[in-house]
């Protein structure tokens, strides 16, 4: 099975959506390489990136899972890095 690695970008302006977020995130353990997450206090949004080494498939199962949270927006950036497992 082909992996791309990639970077999934989440905006989360509505934090009462957080916890549906971070429930995701055990369903996807074995792609997630890293997180880093950074509150943005002025603005009263959330940035969270998300790098990751997964089938395709499961990546915009992710996004897809992510982009339908009420106040929350993600975004994916693929690199061309494809690797065969």
């Amino acid at each position: 099975m082909s992996t791309r690695v990639a970077v999934i970008s989440i905006i989360v302006e509505d934090v009462e959506h957080v916890e549906e977020l971070n429930r995701l995130r055990p369903e996807y353990r074995d792609y997630i390489t890293g997180r880093m997450g950074l509150p943005y206090r002025e603005k009263k949004v959330n940035i969270i990136c998300v790098a990751m080494d997964a089938p395709q498939d499961a990546i915009n199962s992710l996004t897809g899972r992510i982009g339908r949270l009420k106040g929350v927006t993600a975004k994916t950036n693929y690199s061309n890095v494809v690797s065969e497992g």
